[in-house]
């Protein structure tokens, strides 16, 4: 779990726009792309390479989030009791769950030193509307880790609904601890749950 949650944080760091109009480029060169830009500046950037969270926090909130699809990815990960919560809940899961991964995932980026990226072969029609964007992380003296990109494209563009690392997927990794979160104390119960998860992380943070 620890080496998803730095993995995914790392690749995630990609999905930075390069271009005003970053919605009409295929989903692979968009990866591809502001990956190596992102990577580029994380060298660079000399408060990130000393663990500095509070920074990693906004530069992913500002540059990668508006990349992602949170309401989708916390239906996945919430799965069938999604239906049942009002929409005052789902709005409560959705930001819950956004800040969640951007709390968790935010100390993984300063972690990052000799990795590289291998971008895979990408091959989608002009009709599709989901795609697979394959990427392996390589570093040495260790095992090449597999990623892969789920877009999904919208009219505001191609968006991320999910991310599978080494054959896990982020959201159903989640589903079965929010599932057992919900027979205990409800979807109201969950949403605490997560909040409360959200408000030790920042304390955490806070002291860093």
């Amino acid at each position: 779990m620890k080496k998803l949650i730095t993995l995914f944080c790392f690749l995630c760091a990609g999905l930075l726009p390069v271009a005003t109009a970053a919605q009409q480029v295929a989903p692979d060169a968009l990866v591809r792309d502001v990956t190596n830009e992102v990577l580029g500046i994380v060298r660079a950037d000399k408060a990130i390479q000393a663990g500095d969270t509070h920074r990693v926090i906004a530069l992913v909130d500002a540059k990668v989030l508006p990349h992602f699809d949170f309401r989708r990815m916390t239906m996945l990960a919430i799965g069938r009791d999604w239906r049942a919560a009002s929409p005052e809940q789902q709005g409560r899961l959705t930001e819950a769950f956004r800040t969640l991964l951007v709390r968790t995932y935010s100390n993984a980026l300063t972690q990052y030193r000799d990795q590289t990226i291998d971008f895979k072969p990408t091959r989608f029609g002009e009709a599709d509307t989901r795609v697979q964007v394959r990427t392996e992380v390589r570093q040495s003296g260790a095992q090449p880790i597999g990623i892969d990109y789920m877009l999904e494209k919208t009219d505001k563009g191609w968006k991320v609904f999910d991310v599978v690392v080494a054959g896990v997927s982020l959201v159903t990794n989640y589903r079965s601890s929010f599932a057992q979160e919900i027979r205990n104390g409800g979807v109201d119960g969950l949403i605490r749950s997560i909040e409360a998860k959200n408000r030790s992380l920042e304390a955490e943070q806070s002291r860093s």
